[in-house]
């Protein structure tokens, strides 16, 4: 699993930039990013219940193989198309949806094979370990691909985005997890469910809620906004591979952290961690050079990632595992409610306004975002589970 989670997450570091960059490099523009970013978004709002179902009826590393086939599949596609230098927008599009679809399924998956690895406490230290396991792919992943975008173009990096979905592939089907054996019903009877244990839980839904503006933003900035800010002068696509890895060195930085800090109040500890998210943003507002936004870039990573980790310790320690893979479902389908919006109006407002207040308005709102969900008495005062 760890070595699967370091191919992938290497692959997603290349497919990360040659999306927006092949975009860019095909004459689409920034509202041509903003609307292929918002493709691939969209299908992972729309599927991730069906996802959550899919994840809980079946052997969870079987449906992550069948994920990572199908995103490598059109991964080779998107290589065909930027290697031509020459595709409609609507065909880049169209390929968007099909990466969005494997993500969909692939997301309650992942989120929920630690509870079949793993039990109890050790899964604070499964979840870091596997979060610094994705950190080291994207790491390489992000180092390399500004070279290789700026050398050979974004085709060879979406190539190889694909051939590491292969890999990853290969090593999850030698996961040997049992099928489960809880009794099958409706997919609505099961979506329902789901939905009644994560309503019941205030510091769920309120989290996912804060979710859906801080994954919008992040999603904007990363994909739409910083990328368009390095092309206008400030070191282009190898300046932001840099900026993007030293995030990424962050958040191996932050699982180690993670592994070893148990807060009593986890839930509070994640949310007072959101807050440096919004820094590099209001830096890139004014005007700071890529080194300075690195730095700040692996703060974020080390508080993305310590996040990441207490809060899905502590959704696994408090959902039965038979209806995990739902509840993250809908706990996902909250955070990226906004993220298509975030991607579809980025390009457009950062061309009108300037990538800087554009990027000043993400900031603010993360740290708004922040300071709400501290409203919640759940999300200040949930407890860490005692052990033996």
């Amino acid at each position: 699993m760890f070595a699967a989670r370091v191919t992938s997450s290497a692959g997603h570091g290349f497919g990360r930039l040659a999306l927006t960059w092949g975009t860019l490099e095909l004459g689409h523009g920034a509202g041509g990013v903003s609307l292929v970013l918002a493709c691939e978004a969209i299908p992972q709002l729309l599927l991730v219940l069906a996802g959550g179902i899919i994840s809980d009826r079946f052997r969870r590393n079987r449906v992550l193989v069948g994920a990572d086939l199908l995103s490598a599949c059109t991964w080779a596609g998107l290589a065909a198309c930027f290697m031509a230098g020459a595709a409609p927008l609507s065909l880049v599009c169209g390929l968007a949806v099909l990466v969005g679809v494997g993500t969909a399924l692939f997301s309650p998956a992942v989120e929920g094979i630690v509870a079949d690895l793993v039990e109890g406490e050790t899964r604070q230290v499964a979840n870091a370990l596997l979060r610094q396991a994705a950190a080291t792919g994207l790491i390489i992943g992000l180092a390399l691909s500004g070279v290789v975008v700026a050398a050979v173009g974004p085709g060879w990096a979406a190539a190889l985005n694909g051939v590491a979905l292969l890999v990853s592939a290969g090593l999850l089907a030698r996961l040997g997890l049992q099928a489960h054996t809880h009794g099958r019903s409706s997919p609505l009877a099961e979506l329902r469910v789901g939905w009644r244990e994560f309503a019941a839980r205030q510091w769920l839904w309120v989290i996912a809620l804060q979710g859906a503006v801080v994954i919008a933003v992040i999603s904007a900035f990363n994909g739409v906004i910083g990328p368009l800010y390095m092309s206008q002068g400030h070191g282009g696509p190898r300046a932001w591979g840099l900026v993007a890895g030293c995030e990424a060195l962050g958040t191996l930085v932050g699982g180690r952290i993670a592994a070893h800090w148990y807060p009593l109040r986890p839930i509070m500890a994640a949310v007072l961690l959101i807050a440096p998210l919004g820094v590099p943003m209001l830096l890139l507002a004014a005007g700071s050079a890529w080194p300075v936004l690195a730095c700040a870039m692996l703060v974020a990573g080390v508080c993305q990632t310590t996040f990441a980790t207490f809060w899905a310790t502590t959704v696994q320690n408090s959902v039965p595992n038979e209806v995990l893979s739902r509840v993250r479902s809908w706990d996902l389908l909250g955070a990226l409610t906004l993220a298509p919006l975030g991607l579809l109006v980025a390009g457009p407002v950062a061309a009108t306004a300037g990538t800087e207040p554009t990027a000043a308005g993400g900031g603010l709102l993360i740290l708004t975002a922040a300071a709400l969900a501290l409203l919640s008495p759940q999300v200040r005062t949930l407890r860490r589970p005692s052990t033996n």
